[in-house]
């Protein structure tokens, strides 16, 4: 096929529609380019339930396998039990998977040894340069001695690993209703939670890539309706949302009202600190609440701001050997878990927080929810940098206002503060508020959108 890399070669994953823009023999370039830009003599690759996944998954494999890497595949899996898999096996490794994305589309996040990430500037350019360069020449012929493909289980050892970092054998009965989103949720909650002083209650756990029940992104409010209604309607102590890979968690309390992910990120750093004895480096992004920073302090900790997405935290872990990290999409980093992001470990402290005390899901994370926040509000402009630069026109020089450029332009004082940072794919501005109060925060958001919008 004629494909245009520079629409599915992202900065941290290779992404787009299947077949229009990607399909099973542009996987085996891939597969092959990998192979060859880590050098290793061995990886793993694994696949989401998406119709188009074990096809592509194969396709790659074999790519790598002409290049002379013995490739051991996992099948069927979550994107953090390939991040165990490439942590546990210490191998370089792909996850065929378009996360939340519709069915149609497919994609591969990839990886070095240890679940290290490949980005754009750790390798993913290079791989696209080499696809680019057989699409037009013709790929190479395999190599004198192909390696070898061979099936290998890891999911019980993935349970069994998540459940040694947090005892959950002494809490409290809880009742738990998980919506899958018919995503790779259903296939991993019932090992990780089996045994456990847990009543699960399942929805939407029959893998199926087409989505037929709601789209697997609990980031849109819309698909979470389903599991807002339902957690009070069993009684149950507590809901959690996947998404379609199940790398990421959402959590809402008794009464059906979502927790915010800064929330969580404060209550499982609190945890993670106090593990480690009170000390060591949190990571959170700079949309992340004011809260998570202000708990980190007061366990004895050290936050430490990054710019907004994952590449940024997983290097920030990597440079500062911090225990954990968390961003307000809901991704969750542990150092435990080679820096990589997982779900599932930060729903199994969430669920043991709430059993090792007596009251309910919404009075624990109060303590951890102390601002009113916008959410993120996308804007579609005509110049980004120039909208920029009239909110720093409208905003330096003020009295007790600061400004700094970490990702776009934070505007910040003693009580409220904003970003607005440009999307790198699309003429959005994003704008994100927190201000001690909902007066406040609505003054500040509607200040800002109307200078983003003029």
């Amino acid at each position: 096929m004629t494909a245009d890399l520079s629409q599915i070669v992202k900065a941290y994953d290779v992404r787009g529609v299947v077949p229009d823009q990607w399909d099973e023999a542009l996987a085996g370039l891939f597969g092959a380019a990998f192979a060859e830009v880590t050098g290793a003599a061995a990886i793993v690759v694994g696949h989401d339930m998406r119709p188009s996944s074990p096809g592509l998954s194969r396709a790659f494999a074999r790519g790598a396998a002409d290049r002379g890497a013995d490739v051991t595949e996992i099948g069927l899996c979550s994107t953090d039990q390939l991040y165990y898999a490439s942590g546990a096996l210490d191998l370089p490794g792909a996850m065929f998977t378009a996360s939340h994305n519709p069915a149609r589309y497919n994609g591969i996040k990839l990886c070095r040894a240890g679940a290290a990430p490949v980005g754009q500037d750790t390798g993913l350019a290079q791989i696209r340069e080499r696809v680019e360069r057989w699409l037009a020449e013709g790929a190479p012929d395999p190599v004198d001695r192909p390696g070898t493909l061979c099936a290998r289980e890891t999911l019980q050892d993935y349970a069994a690993y998540l459940r040694s970092l947090v005892d959950l054998t002494a809490i409290r009965p809880l009742k738990v209703v998980v919506d899958a989103g018919n995503g790779m949720g259903g296939h991993t909650v019932p090992p990780v939670f089996a045994g456990l002083p847990l009543t699960l209650v399942p929805m939407y756990f029959e893998l199926d890539g087409t989505f037929p029940n709601h789209e697997a992104n609990p980031l849109d409010p819309a698909n979470l309706v389903d599991l807002q209604k339902r957690v009070p309607a069993e009684g149950a102590d507590l809901g959690i949302a996947f998404d379609g890979d199940a790398d990421r968690c959402f959590v809402v309390d008794e009464n059906g009202d979502p927790v915010s992910p800064s929330a969580i990120t404060a209550l499982v750093a609190a945890r993670e600190l106090a593990r480690n004895g009170g000390k060591g480096t949190v990571i959170h992004n700079l949309i992340t609440s004011r809260t998570v920073p202000e708990v980190v302090k007061e366990n004895g900790g050290t936050p430490v701001r990054t710019r907004v997405g994952h590449s940024f935290i997983k290097a920030e872990m990597a440079r500062s050997g911090a225990i954990f990290g968390g961003e307000h999409s809901a991704h969750y980093y542990f150092k435990d878990f080679w820096n990589a992001d997982t779900g599932m470990l930060a729903a199994l402290h969430v669920l043991a927080a709430l059993g090792g005390q007596e009251g309910p899901l919404s009075a624990l994370v109060a303590q951890y929810d102390r601002y009113a926040g916008s959410g993120e509000i996308n804007s579609t402009v005509a110049d980004q940098s120039a909208r920029l630069a009239a909110i720093r026109t409208a905003y330096e020089g003020r009295a007790g206002v600061t400004l700094d450029d970490l990702d776009g332009l934070t505007v910040a004082a003693a009580d409220w503060w904003f970003n607005v940072r440009p999307s790198n794919t699309e003429p959005l501005l994003r704008l994100n508020a927190e201000a001690k109060d909902e007066a406040t925060m609505t003054k500040i958001r509607d200040e800002a959108l109307a200078i983003i919008r003029g």
